[in-house]
Parts: structure tokens; sequence; C-alpha cells
């Protein structure tokens, strides 16, 4: 990579991460990543880390390196607030002229980046991403990913790169425009689509080490944030369902009419009432679910939350924007009458 200097710009490159539960992959990770960066631009980088929340030690593992590394960033959330609003806070904290995301369970080859690197600067394009050559996992990993993909595409009129995965390496000015989306409920494979300029699909190998944290219940709940992040088809779509019902049900009355006109009497068909009115009830029901989904993400946007709340940023050896909780040290312990310690008040025996 060539040397960029532009205002803003601390080192060429940044190499962003998240960790939730990854306490036994960070001592790899790092060590790895380090090799890398320093084979790509020597000594000008960071490593910026994200702890989203994570229950292990995970976060205390990176604070050990950093405190021996320099070139590490530790972003520590207040909470976990998902997968990818942490990695939007990652972006956000990275100051290099080019900036990596990478997942932190190894997966992903971080010496991959060197190939992306590469492929980056022949194309000379502002992203070079992977994409797996077929889908990792077993049958059901396999199946749900293509069915996600293929609904996406159906649903909202628009294709996400089949296969896709989290590493990627960007130019500063792409990650800067990417980092102007503020959306609250996202999907961060959205967000690097809608945001254009020029990228190209790398094929890369990705491992199946871990069983993924994804259900089909929390797979499913992603879909249709994906959905109805980006594309108003879901609400044509009840649109147009409502207007054929309504043309059917003409059509039956009309045909109706002309049974009693011609033979004097009105077919029966209670079977027929009761499958109807079931069949209505529930696209009703179906529409109004579609409906509500999209004024409860109205709802979450006009509030304008942060999608993340950092609680400390540990740059290197330093400790951190930690509260100064020392100011308090000469405090002693209160003399007013009126506040007594259990030692001091009378006994009634």
């Amino acid at each position: 990579m060539s040397d960029v200097s532009q205002t803003g710009i601390a080192v060429k490159l940044s190499i962003v991460t998240t960790l939730y539960k990854s306490q036994s992959f960070i001592a790899e990770l790092h060590a790895r990543v380090t090799k890398v960066a320093r084979d790509l631009v020597g000594d000008d980088y960071e490593i910026v880390v994200v702890n989203d929340g994570s229950p292990d030690q995970s976060l205390d593992a990176a604070l050990t390196l950093a405190r021996t590394d320099p070139h590490m960033v530790v972003v520590d959330l207040s909470r976990n607030f998902g997968h990818h609003k942490a990695l939007m806070t990652g972006l956000d904290h990275s100051q290099g002229a080019f900036v990596a995301l990478l997942d932190s369970d190894l997966e992903e080859a971080p010496e991959d980046l060197i190939v992306l690197a590469q492929d980056l600067r022949t194309n000379r394009c502002d992203v070079a991403f992977g994409v797996q050559h077929s889908r990792k996992g077993g049958v059901f990993e396999k199946a749900s990913g293509a069915s996600f993909y293929w609904l996406f595409e159906k649903l909202t009129g628009s294709a996400l790169p089949r296969n896709l995965m989290t590493m990627r390496l960007m130019t500063r000015r792409y990650v800067d425009a990417l980092l102007r989306h503020r959306e609250r409920d996202m999907v961060i494979a959205n967000l690097w689509q809608m945001t254009g300029f020029d990228q190209r699909p790398v094929i890369l190998h990705k491992a199946s080490q871990s069983k993924t944290n994804y259900s089909i219940w929390r797979k499913l709940s992603l879909m249709v944030t994906a959905v109805t992040a980006v594309s108003s088809r879901p609400l044509l779509g009840v649109f147009y369902i409502g207007v054929s019902l309504f043309l059917v049900s003409l059509a039956y009355v009309v045909w109706l009419v002309l049974v009693w006109m011609l033979h004097s009497q009105v077919p029966g068909g209670w079977t027929s009432l009761i499958v109807s009115v079931w069949m209505l009830g529930g696209l009703t029901l179906c529409a109004i679910g579609i409906l509500g989904i999209y004024l409860a993400k109205i709802f979450i946007e006009v509030k304008q939350r942060p999608y993340a709340l950092v609680r400390a940023v540990f740059r290197g050896d330093a400790e951190g924007d930690l509260p100064d909780y020392e100011v308090f040290a000469a405090l002693q312990r209160p003399s007013s009458p009126l506040v007594e310690t259990r030692s001091q008040r009378p006994s009634h025996e």
C-alpha cells in the first residue's frame, strides 16, 4: 500500500474486530493480525478491538495485550449491542487510511488480508471483500443461508453478494461514507451495499471451527430486519393481495347473482364461508403485522438513540477514560449528629 497523507488520518492501516465469547481466540488473533499488519505497512497500524459486552474474560485478555502493545485500541461497550453495531462502533474509532474488518473467531484467516490488499491495489477500487466459494456448515446452515439470499432478493429487488464474509479491506473515503448511515435497526450487509463505491469480491476460504450463534429464530429476525430496512415491497405486496382478494370476491358475487337469477336458488356453502373467513382473517392479521413492523421501525428511528454506547476506550498502555474515583480519597465519614454509624447508635436493651 502506498503512503496516504490526509487530514485526520493517523496510521496507514486499521484492523477492526469485535469480541464476544472470544477469550480463547484473542491471543492467537492478536499474534496473527500483528504479523499481517507489519507485512503490509510496517509499524504504521492499529488494531481496534470492540468488546461487545462479552460475558467471559475477553475484555481482560484484550487489556492485557494492550498493556504491552501500543498498537492496540480496546473499545469497551456499556453492554451487548450486537455484532453489527459493534462493528460500526469499531469503524467509528478507526483512524487508518485503509480499514480492515474481520471476525475474531479465526474462521476468517487474518493472512487473507494480504490477498485483499493485493486485489485492492491491482483494481484501484474502494473495497475488496471476501466471499466463500461455498457456504460452510451443515445442511441446515447451507439451506438457511441460501434461503436468506433468495428471499432477500425477491422481497427487496436488490441482491446481496452470495456467501458474504465479514472480512473486507476498505479505503478511508468509503468508511467515512459508510459511517454516515445512522440507522438504529440495521443489518450491516445492507449498509455495505447501499454505500456504493467500487467494490470487488474476492473468493476466500472460511473455516468451520465453531457452532454458529444464529438460531433459526435469530435468522428469521435478521431476515425481517434486513428486508424492512431497505425495501417497502412487503407493503406493496399487502396492497396487491388486498386488491386481488377484492377482485376475486367481486367475481364470486357476480357468479352468485347469476346463479340466483338463472336457477332461483342460492348455492349452499357453509364450508367455503368458514374457509373464506379464516383465510381473510389470517391475511388481515398478516397485513396488520407487516404494518406494525414498519411502524415499529419508525418508532425506533425517530427517537434518535445512539446505536451503541461506549463505556471506555483504551489506547496502548493508557488506562482509558475511566472515572477518577480517587478524587474522593480525602473523603471522611460524616460527623454530623444526623448521620450515625450502626456502632454509634445507642443501645435500647
